[in-house]
């Protein structure tokens, strides 16, 4: 069974929207592994619109499960995540004006500078995961920058699933047999949700784990946090 990591950038947001520290993330983050969440997730960015990087070195003492900070790794984001020693690291491709993770790495152009950085995690014994879109040639060569994982960025899957979801799943089931055979473990995220979450994971092969947060937080406004972490780990049976 995929273990399920929930990202809580969007309870960040929402603290920031107002100011002071409602609603308080270090709480969230201890109630989503209480509900059942079997890994926490944060992104922060440079601009610390939502997760900050001080909330990183707060919520990291609480983590019982599994802790995974997402990020470009610029130097600010290297020196964070050494200091911090996650459990995971899944690097990604963000301009600092994204508004959202849109894309995977170009793991041929960054070949070298994700091997390097990639060697720096891996000495201090955190895992690493690269974000990635579901091109072959690229899951090749991220196997050479010597990761443990790859992300699979599922937007794609999900845009295409009401159209249908056997021609949406298709390429991400071959990004995933292709990333077995190369002997890297598979994670996935991006607009995963309780729609599209089941039929995505009974038919990738492989699937470790699953990060969600949008989604997952949105619905926690309607059946409520702990209702809603449940439903989501239902559809991963």
């Amino acid at each position: 069974m995929p273990r399920l990591s929930v990202n809580i950038n969007k309870i960040a947001t929402l603290r920031n929207a107002r100011g002071g520290n409602i609603p308080d993330v270090q709480k969230a983050a201890v109630n989503c592994q209480r509900f059942g969440a079997e890994g926490i997730t944060v992104h922060p960015r440079p601009d610390e619109r939502h997760i900050r990087y001080q909330d990183v070195r707060d919520i990291k003492p609480l983590i019982k499960t599994e802790f995974n900070i997402e990020g470009y790794p610029s130097q600010p984001f290297i020196d964070l995540v050494l200091s911090v020693l996650p459990d995971q690291v899944t690097l990604v491709p963000d301009s600092p004006d994204a508004i959202t993770s849109n894309q995977g790495w170009d793991t041929i152009a960054e070949k070298e500078f994700l091997y390097d950085v990639i060697a720096r995690f891996r000495s201090h014994g955190i895992r690493t995961s690269i974000f990635i879109g579901t091109d072959l040639r690229y899951i090749e060569y991220a196997r050479m920058s010597l990761t443990d994982r790859i992300e699979l960025y599922t937007e794609p899957y999900a845009r295409e699933f009401k159209a249908g979801r056997e021609k949406a799943v298709e390429p991400f089931v071959k990004a995933a047999v292709l990333a077995g055979e190369l002997g890297m473990g598979l994670n996935a995220g991006h607009d995963l949700n309780l729609e599209n979450l089941k039929y995505f994971a009974d038919n990738i092969p492989g699937l470790l784990e699953v990060s969600i947060g949008h989604a997952l937080i949105s619905d926690a406004l309607y059946y409520g946090l702990e209702n809603s972490i449940q439903m989501y780990l239902r559809q991963l049976e």
